[in-house]
């Protein structure tokens, strides 16, 4: 089976594609840019040019596909162009992937997005989704609340860097997942029939609060965390503010999402049935404590290597 992924440079895609070859599967990537994914072709993919900013590049790039998995999401800089980049290229992806008779289409949406369809990515995430719904092809739609590797930069590394942690005090629980293993349910599924024109939410085994990610990276590390929070209301007023100058459109997108922090939702954390229809055990998933224990044990690890070395020139250079 040959796969084109979209997005095989980001923080998922790389996943994707890594266990993708690792299970034996041909894998494609669509790249603008062949330097920056030039680590994807060591690893044994193919890259195909293609750019979702230029629609035409699309049709070419299915031939001989049998799935696709769109692992894509509008860069910051692009947000402004979203509706263009998140919508119009992939309604023109979605009818080409059709007509070349492309078996799967994987698609990545947001947890609960149809209840925040007043925030303009989430929005476009939704009409994507119904876009491919609607299309006669075979789909399966993940839908995630957020990554182990994006905590890496809020929480790990202000920490470690003795930076402040800016959170909001009203603080949800959000069930966190590790991306290589959104990466083994997202293969697994192209091989189980159960899974086609189907939607799953993937979470994490526990739902964690700011506070609870910041004294867990504050136990792994040894440091005290330097906190500070932020009113949820002066997040609202920034978000109104930056929406009436053009070049700080892309700002005002990225406040927006502070809306799901004022709203009530649960986090359906029972995977039983996921884990069931895709044949996976729960104890196969990473926990959030492994993923950041193993984090500060490499990076301590590494501050440890690079201090005895320093203390080790400065020794030399006395003499």
């Amino acid at each position: 089976m040959s796969l084109l992924v979209l997005g095989s440079t980001g923080t998922l895609g790389r996943q994707i594609v890594r266990r993708a070859l690792d299970e034996g599967f041909q894998v494609k990537c669509f790249v603008r840019n062949f330097r920056k994914a030039a680590f994807l072709k060591e690893w044994g993919a193919e890259l195909i040019y293609g750019d979702l900013k230029l629609p035409q590049t699309i049709p070419s790039t299915l031939y001989g596909i049998t799935a696709i998995i769109d692992a894509s999401t509008t860069r910051i800089a692009d947000f402004y162009k979203a509706d263009r980049i998140d919508l119009y290229s992939k309604k023109i992806l979605i009818k080409a992937a059709k007509l070349a008779k492309i078996k799967r289409y994987i698609y990545f949406s947001i947890f609960n997005a149809r209840n925040y369809k007043n925030i303009p990515l989430v929005k476009l995430k939704v009409q994507v989704e119904e876009e491919l719904i609607n299309s006669g092809l075979n789909y399966t739609v993940f839908s995630l609340c957020g990554f182990f590797q994006g905590l890496i930069n809020q929480y790990a590394l202000p920490i470690l860097d003795q930076q402040s942690v800016w959170i909001t005090k009203e603080s949800k629980s959000i069930p966190y997942i590790d991306t290589q293993d959104i990466a083994k349910f997202a293969i697994r599924s192209l091989s189980i029939k159960a899974t086609e024109n189907s939607l799953f939410n993937l979470t994490g085994k526990y739902a964690w609060t700011s506070s609870e990610i910041i004294e867990l990276c504050e136990k792994l590390s040894g440091q005290k965390s330097r906190t500070s929070i932020i009113p949820i209301f002066a997040l609202q007023f920034m978000r109104k503010f930056t929406k009436f100058f053009q070049w700080s459109w892309n700002i005002s997108e990225r406040l927006a999402f502070t809306n799901m922090l004022l709203e009530e939702q649960s986090f359906e954390l029972s995977m039983d049935k996921v884990y069931s229809i895709f044949h996976i055990s729960a104890s196969d998933i990473n926990t959030l404590e492994n993923y950041l224990e193993e984090y500060f044990s490499r990076i301590l690890k590494k501050m440890k290597e690079l201090n005895e070395q320093n203390q080790g020139t400065s020794y030399l250079d006395t003499f």
